[in-house]
């Protein structure tokens, strides 16, 4: 039996890894003793070495924990569902260089404001951007650079109040921003 500390130490992660997995009901302790110490037999450890190779291949707490009580779903299912996940994202991201390389092709086109909104966003759907795309694009450039975002929409020459209303977008929101 194993103590938090010891099976945190021969996994590599960190206590409070360990006691969140406990919190979200995925490796509970097969003993606690009077002074509160949790001791760890060999299923939980089995346990926790299933749960780490899960999180290894970018799976969610809510599907290892269904893997792992087998809720319903199978495993090849869950499996299947996160590939297909990582796919969409890949595709995203290779729309999101397309776009970047027709910028980077000729890179003047902002400089002098010759691309305004309405060709911003036929360079977007050219690259492959749904309108979700765009509206995901333009949320992580506004959390991650929202000066830089505020200034870049206003190069596109759009107006103050629909700037508000694109910097304020939330993953939730259905704000068209393609120009019609």
């Amino acid at each position: 039996m194993l103590t938090v500390t010891q099976i945190a130490k021969k996994f590599g992660v960190s206590r409070t890894t360990i006691l969140y997995y406990e919190r979200e009901e995925l490796l509970t302790p097969a003993y606690r003793s009077e002074n509160g110490y949790r001791w760890y037999s060999q299923k939980e450890i089995q346990r926790l070495q299933a749960i780490i190779s899960y999180r290894s291949y970018g799976l969610t707490i809510s599907s290892i924990k269904t893997l792992l009580n087998r809720n319903g779903e199978t495993q090849t299912q869950i499996l299947k569902d996160h590939f297909n996940e990582l796919e969409r994202e890949i595709q995203n991201l290779r729309a999101q260089q397309k776009a970047v390389v027709v910028l980077l092709q000729e890179p003047t086109l902002l400089e002098e404001n010759i691309v305004n909104k309405k060709r911003w966003v036929e360079i977007m759907i050219a690259a492959g951007f749904t309108e979700m795309d765009m509206v995901r694009w333009h949320q992580k450039f506004e959390e991650l650079e929202p000066n830089e975002h505020q200034k870049f929409l206003e190069s596109l020459g759009i107006s103050g109040d629909e700037i508000t209303k694109i910097r304020a977008l939330k993953s939730t929101n259905g704000i068209n921003i393609r120009c019609r």
